[in-house]
């Protein structure tokens, strides 16, 4: 996780322009190469008399060059035995307060050399002008690459040849990635080197008097005090120095010395890796920092005063807020929730160690009201009620991963629904929200244990499933062609994507899948969706999958399609296959959504008809700029318009009957990037259609989770007609609740975590859950929702007529339309005796 810093970028950067300067008394002190732009150079002066900066210039030499690819002309001054510090503009706060001069031009990297020069003399310089050391010079902590170095006090001139070969570890000491706590400072200088004049003049002996952490803190959202000077002696309530963690501690204010002002906190952050313990108590002394909006100290000296001190009393935290500001009161701080908690996104787990946390499940604002004030008003509540919990390191991609206890796997998964009683431990903030980081390890329960395979209803005769496989692209149908455009980079990340899938598709146990995110690369036999039907077939040790063909090299202009797959024992596909794009209906732009296949079907049992339409319009997080259909704040996100009228479109091309089947019976599925209560569903549901997860489901049903909120982009839409014939429909969790570093890629993992964060299960087989319907379809001959003696009268009209494929009066499919259908359409009647009320 990138806590209280960012991870080095791999670019080398290019321009540059900052500021330093040197003497014959004055040489390199300190050199930072942290994460991102946090980079610096102390230069010490070590004479009796300030030295003048002016004529002088640090020049950086990237990449092996002998010619300088940065000069910086240094002004001000370095004071006697005091240090200068030179520092990137885009650095960490802890670096900015301690600068002297900062430039925002592109910085060196661990493999190139730096010079300190007066006018054309070298008077300090680091690496090896002229050579390009790889990546960096020297080894471990003590390397120019990702650490900070310290020149050693034994060493009292600069290193004046700049064509030498360079071992750092002659005349410097290393420290780990983003140590600052001694920038600004260096042995032997008189004003503790502080050469801004910030906290030199603390006192560090135990006992002496002190700041009241308070009192730094304040009441508003910054200290009062950034850039004094400080000294607090308290106790230490956390401490996360070890391999990989921040590289700090945080000290609270014994009960005694709290100062009774519920709005100023009693704890502060320190960023230093001097050993300390918790229950110590310890003097810091040093300035005060905002980094990144959070209040800590950069110390000059930390010194512990005694040990196994009673530890403060914790402080009661709850959520939701009243004000998003209400944590600050308690930053830094020893705090418990003693309320239960539930996970509400796990996105960030197996790459940062997150965990989102709030009071219940939240839901996603237009899946419950309406868009505008109402939806801005639920936004605002769900915006009071998070918290995250982070494992305090600032590693990315770490092993392990420590939630839930003893480490996550594909066999321990954390789920959204899962929850947590009695979390402890301190407050901090970092990237815009405030984090909790245990002291005492969290105990998940799994409320939301994984769900078994849905089961059809005992009396239905056709399921009918929707399932975003999730950019299923098989290369070039041969086992090779990687990385393609989307999904699997390798063969071996494709083979574990498709063994997912197939589990999960084998769990659906559907007759009729609509597919969405199929590569769109056609329909022969090296095509995704021949791939995905062949698997299907011999995991269920049959040859009944088939696949829609439209008869197209492909559907549309995009990457991805949708697709449709049946069992042919189950149904039988009839009719014509339907595309709907801009060709048919203007409203539809199919170079935004992808365009619609539909087909009928006849189930085999009962011999009912209905007519699927398999959608996936325009995302929320792409624009329609061109279209000048923008993010208006209302809740729906980007091309809302867009998808509104492909809605419209959608509705009037079906009522055509666009498949050539005399039939109403319509079922709309797929992802419709829209929300419950978004305006495109809105449009299709005063088409006359059933949201049939509001009809089935419960209010809180969601089959995708972003951004922590959860809701349903999957739909099932039907007529009024096939709304009586629906006899459940629900979504199958597999995926939405799931941490996504379980899905079938190996990149972000170690070579452990390859293998333990996977199982060829349907767990996090995509990132939507799919949608299972179970139907009792009828043969409603006049579109009334039911099978009475009105039904039969149609048959008995048309006796001893020759009945054409499509014709429903013939319900037996003998071709001829006889009393051998009245009979069989009687058993199919809705009322007792066939009776019409």
């Amino acid at each position: 996780m990138e806590f209280l810093g960012f991870k080095k970028s791999a670019l080398a950067l290019a321009c540059l322009a900052t500021s330093v300067g040197a003497s014959a008394d004055l040489y390199f002190s300190e050199y930072v190469e942290g994460s991102s732009n946090n980079k610096a150079l102390e230069i010490y002066n070590s004479s009796n008399s300030p030295v003048n900066l002016s004529g002088y210039k640090v020049e950086m030499y990237f990449n092996g060059s002998n010619s300088a690819g940065l000069t910086i002309n240094l002004s001000g001054s370095v004071p006697a035995q005091g240090t200068f510090v030179l520092a990137h503009a885009s650095a960490t706060g802890t670096i900015i307060t301690s600068a002297n001069q900062t430039n925002a031009a592109g910085w060196y990297n661990g493999d190139d050399a730096i010079l300190l020069k007066n006018g054309s003399i070298i008077i300090d310089s680091i690496g090896q002008v002229g050579v390009d050391p790889g990546i960096e010079w020297g080894t471990g902590l003590t390397s120019t690459a990702d650490n900070t170095l310290r020149r050693k006090a034994s060493v009292t001139s600069g290193k004046t040849s700049a064509n030498l070969a360079f071992d750092p570890s002659v005349e410097w000491d290393g420290f780990a990635t983003d140590t600052f706590d001694n920038l600004g400072t260096y042995q032997g200088s008189s004003n503790n080197g502080n050469g801004n004049g910030n906290g030199g003049n603390q006192s560090s002996s135990c006992g002496a008097a002190s700041t009241l952490i308070s009192a730094i803190q304040g009441s508003g959202s910054a200290s009062p005090l950034v850039g004094s000077g400080v000294s607090v002696e308290a106790i230490v309530v956390a401490s996360f120095q070890g391999s990989g963690q921040i590289g700090g501690f945080f000290l609270q204010e014994p009960d005694n010395l709290d100062d009774n002002n519920p709005a100023t906190s009693e704890g502060i952050y320190v960023t230093s890796t001097t050993p300390v313990s918790v229950g110590d108590k310890v003097r810091v002394s040093g300035s005060v920092a905002e980094t990144f909006n959070l209040t800590q100290i950069t110390p000059t000296s930390v010194s512990v005063c005694a040990s196994n001190q009673t530890l403060p009393i914790v402080t009661g935290i709850a959520l939701p807020l009243a004000t998003l500001t209400d944590f600050e009161a308690v930053e830094g701080m020893l705090v418990t929730a003693p309320q239960t908690l539930t996970v509400n996104e796990t996105y960030g787990l197996g790459r940062y160690g997150q965990v989102l946390l709030a009071d219940g499940r939240l839901s996603q604002p237009t899946n419950l009201v309406s868009p505008g004030a109402a939806a801005i008003a639920q936004q605002t509540q769900n915006n009071l009620n998070k918290l995250m919990l982070d494992d305090s390191s600032n590693l990315q991609n770490p092993d392990p991963v420590i939630f839930p206890a003893p480490g996550l796997s594909a066999a321990n998964p954390l789920r959204s629904g899962d929850t947590v009683t009695g979390l402890t431990g301190v407050m901090t903030y970092d990237f815009g929200a405030y984090r909790l980081l245990p002291t005492v390890t969290p105990n998940f329960v799994k409320t939301n244990a994984r769900p078994t395979a849905p089961k059809m209803a005992a009396n239905a005769n056709l399921k009918v499933a929707s399932f975003n496989v999730l950019n299923f692209f098989n290369g070039n149908g041969l086992g090779g062609g990687f990385p393609t455009a989307r999904g699997a980079n390798t063969a071996t990340e494709f083979a574990r994507q498709k063994a997912k899938i197939v589990n999960a598709l084998v769990g659906l146990n559907a007759d009729v899948i609509g597919l969405l995110e199929l590569e769109n690369d056609g329909y022969d036999t090296y095509s995704a969706i021949a791939e995905l039907t062949a698997a299907l077939n011999t995991a269920t040790s049959t040859n009944q999958w088939t696949y829609i063909n439209p008869g197209l090299s492909k559907v549309g202009t995009d990457e991805i399609a949708v697709g449709i797959i049946y069992r042919k024992d189950r149904a039988t596909a009839i009719g014509q296959t339907a595309i709907l794009d801009s060709s048919v209906e203007p409203l539809f732009i199919d170079n935004k959504n992808r365009p619609t296949l539909a087909q009928s079907f006849r189930a085999t049992q009962g011999r009912g008809v209905i007519t699927i339409a398999i959608n996936h319009l325009k995302s929320k997080g792409s624009d329609c700029n061109d279209l000048g259909d923008l993010d208006t704040g209302d809740g729906q996100g980007n091309c809302n318009i867009t998808r509104t009228n492909a809605a419209q479109a959608l509705v009037n091309w079906l009522s055509r009957k666009p498949t050539g089947v005399n039939d109403g019976d319509f079922l709309i599925i797929g992802d419709l990037n829209s929300y419950a209560k978004e305006e495109p569903i809105t449009k299709i549901i005063n088409a006359g259609y059933t949201d049939l997860i509001n009809k089935f489901g419960s209010a809180n049903a969601y089959s995708y989770v972003f951004d922590g909120q959860a809701g349903y982009l999957d739909h099932g839409l039907a007529t009024k007609s096939l709304t009586a014939q629906v006899l459940e429909a629900a979504d199958w969790h597999i995926n939405a609740d799931e941490p996504i570093s379980l899905d079938y890629n190996t990149e972000f993992k170690s070579a452990a975590q390859i293998n333990s964060f996977y199982a060829n299960d349907a767990y996090r087989s995509s990132d939507h859950d799919p949608l299972v319907i179970s139907l009792k379809l009828i043969i409603d001959l006049d579109g009334d929702g039911d099978v009475d003696s009105d039904d039969i009268k149609i048959v008995t009209n048309a006796l001893n007529t020759t009945a054409s494929p499509l014709d429903q009066r013939d319900v037996n499919g003998d071709g001829i339309i006889n009393a051998n259908d009245a009979r069989a359409l009687t058993l199919q009647c809705t009322r007792t005796a066939c009776a019409t009320k």
